[in-house]
């Protein structure tokens, strides 16, 4: 598997089920902020977000956000949710995948990373040695850094799906 691959793609964070997590014998989210869960820079999750979480709490799924943003950002988002959290993560480096399983207190094979980029969440997630499930982007970004990065998760994204028809799936 390529470490680009994630382990399972979504079109929303929302479609992820705890039947889903059962499956993939996973007990925890770790969850990515910016167009992701919500906008960039939005301190507001869309509704069905705030209802899929409160789902995921109530079906005793732990969740903690990971946001390579600062305390600033993070802090009063994760509030909000009542969520734990770890700002200035520097994904895709493990160190901060890795706090976030200790506190968790859970082991990486039973931890999914939830995020909307290839080579901060998937490819740190897979680098750590934790499941990642990809989500498409809320809106497209803007400015020139992030047009580049979303240009060059293209070929990894069709060879993604292109293995996933091959073997029968879903992307």
């Amino acid at each position: 598997m390529s470490i680009f691959f994630p382990t399972l793609s979504v079109h929303r964070a929302y479609e992820i089920t705890p039947r889903l997590l059962d499956e993939l014998e996973v007990k925890a989210l770790i969850l990515d902020i910016d167009n992701t869960l919500t906008t960039h820079g939005n301190p507001e999750p869309d509704e069905k977000i705030l209802v899929w979480l409160e789902q995921m709490k109530r079906d005793g799924i732990a969740l903690m956000i990971l946001s390579n943003n600062n305390g600033e950002r993070v802090r009063p988002f994760a509030q909000r949710l009542g969520l734990d959290f770890e700002s200035s993560g520097a994904k895709p480096l493990p160190r901060g995948f890795r706090r976030c399983c200790k506190r968790l207190g859970l082991a990486r094979d039973q931890v999914a990373v939830v995020g909307d980029q290839i080579f901060t969440d998937v490819a740190g997630a897979n680098w750590s040695g934790i499941k990642s499930i990809l989500v498409d982007p809320i809106e497209p970004e803007r400015g020139v850094l992030f047009g580049l990065k979303r240009l060059l998760e293209r070929p990894f994204l069709r060879a993604y799906r292109k293995k996933c028809a091959r073997k029968g799936e879903n992307p």
